[in-house]
């Protein structure tokens, strides 16, 4: 049924590739910033829940 559906949608071809480019840019950047982040702040971030001011 869902199959039959999709297939008369034209251009429907377009997403699984949109979403592979989205999903490899986003991690990606997410994976540059992990590793280039501050290291203090990491810290203060890592630290944050177990501070006890409010």
């Amino acid at each position: 049924m869902f199959k039959d559906i999709l297939n008369n949608i034209e251009g429907v071809s377009v997403f699984p590739i949109f979403s592979l480019i989205v999903f490899f840019v986003f991690f990606t950047a997410l994976g540059y910033w992990v590793f280039k982040a501050d290291k203090k702040y990491v810290k203060h971030m890592e630290n944050l829940p177990l501070n006890s001011e409010k």
